[in-house]
């Protein structure tokens, strides 16, 4: 009794403070309470008529901050998700069996970009006893995002799929158990931006499947070995799209126990598991109304991380190639280097004979102008032959034949006056 005493003297001093800081600060405080029950979806929609403020068509005109009051976070099974299409903020999950008949505080803070005015709102979860569903269908819709299915009027409208046609005997408690985008849980982003990233929904009852729920499990069954599909048909797509809704059945599931559900990597009871562990580490706890914390981690389970053997793979590897990069380069520069040391040793100590046009004078008239004559165009023969040494002409030499000799002078021509004292070779005469 002393410590019940001493609890609400203590709630009621936090709350005090609470409001004179809240006061202090500026900021307005809603209080709001919600009725769920455990094991079913419950979504809230945050927009700004909560606050009584009205959106003036700017983009990301509010900004909302959920938390649980008093905590940094939110509780394991609550997420918050905002909207740029809706431009709202939507708060969803599924209680756990362990919350029931407790209340939950969450503490919402809003600010507007516009007029920088900040308020809080604080949302009283009362959460109720239910019993959970004993048998679950899991699907996951391709053309749809999660911010599509949080309107109730496109969840009666799933629901009513299997209501009036495929599972009639869960009218009276098909609910929705679980629901987030498929990318969230997994699922791969769509190549094109346009598309619709997907959403996985649970719908779950305590009434047994029927007839046709049992043969539409047997006609997807072959198709469980299939991650997603996209392309498969079944006797029941033209009842689902005429709704809006297209499955990939290869994700659809029908679970019959309560076990089967908790055994999914995506239950929002299967993340408690992991946190299980270390319960044991705390020095105190949280009274009733307060099952879910922000449970830090205590330094001895934070992974610890050698960047020693990253850093030496680092360098390692681009040394490495630099250095066959480097003995490559000097290969080639060596034997280039080799290739012109032989080409300059041939050119230097085996020069080649120069292609000279030799050329003479053949007067074949006296009067006529001197025609020059190649002897490229003469015969080779090996018995004229001359040397390379033998640059310029010597006097008998045998290597060197009368044709090779050199020419003669043109003879001279009479200039001017023919009574002129001048030499003419041609007709010996000599003045």
């Amino acid at each position: 009794m002393a410590m019940d005493k001493m609890f609400k003297m203590t709630v009621v001093l936090f709350a005090a403070l609470l409001t004179t800081a809240s006061l202090a600060l500026g900021k307005e405080t809603t209080y709001k309470t919600d009725d769920v029950s455990v094991s079913e979806l419950f979504s809230l929609r945050i927009e700004p008529r909560m606050f009584n403020w009205t959106y003036e068509g700017l983009s990301e005109q509010f900004l909302y901050r959920s938390s649980l009051e008093g905590y940094p976070d939110l509780p394991s099974w609550i997420r918050y998700m905002y909207s740029p299409e809706y431009h709202s903020g939507f708060l969803y999950g599924t209680p756990p069996l362990r919350t029931a008949d407790t209340r939950v505080p969450i503490e919402i803070i809003a600010l507007n970009r516009l007029t920088y005015e900040t308020k809080r709102l604080i949302l009283m979860l009362a959460i109720h006893r239910k019993q959970p569903a004993k048998h679950v269908i899991q699907m996951k819709i391709d053309n749809l995002n999660w911010v599509h299915m949080m309107d109730p009027g496109r969840i009666e409208n799933l629901k009513n799929i299997f209501r009036n046609d495929l599972w009639p005997e869960s009218r009276p408690d098909l609910h929705v158990i679980f629901m987030d985008s498929a990318v969230k849980l997994g699922a791969r982003l769509p190549l094109r931006p346009q598309q619709r990233e997907g959403v996985v929904v649970h719908l779950g009852s305590s009434a047994e499947f029927s007839k046709r729920m049992l043969e539409l499990q047997e006609e997807v069954k072959p198709l469980y070995k299939i991650s997603s599909c996209t392309y498969k048909r079944t006797s029941v797509q033209t009842t689902f799209e005429n709704s809006g809704f297209k499955l990939d059945w290869c994700a659809f599931r029908m679970v019959a126990t309560e076990d089967d559900i908790k055994a999914l990597p995506h239950h929002p009871n299967e993340s408690h598991k992991h946190g299980a562990g270390r319960k044991e580490h705390q020095h105190f706890q949280l009274p009733h109304s307060f099952p879910d914390k922000w449970d830090a981690p205590l330094k001895s389970e934070v992974p610890e991380r050698n960047y020693s053997d990253e850093i030496a793979i680092s360098f390692a590897i681009p040394g490495m190639i630099f250095a066959l990069l480097l003995c490559g380069l000097t290969i080639i520069l060596c034997f280039q280097h080799e290739k012109l040391m032989q080409k300059s040793s041939r050119t230097e100590y085996s020069p080649a004979a120069p292609n000279v046009q030799m050329v003479h004078y053949s007067p074949d008239d006296i009067k006529s102008t001197i025609k020059l004559k190649s002897l490229r165009d003469v015969p080779f023969d090996d018995t004229h032959s001359i040397s390379p040494t033998d640059s310029f002409y010597r006097e008998g030499s045998p290597h060197i034949g009368n044709m090779y000799m050199r020419p003669k002078p043109p003879p001279y021509k009479l200039a001017g006056n023919a009574n002129s004292p001048t030499l003419k070779r041609n007709g010996n005469v000599e003045m």
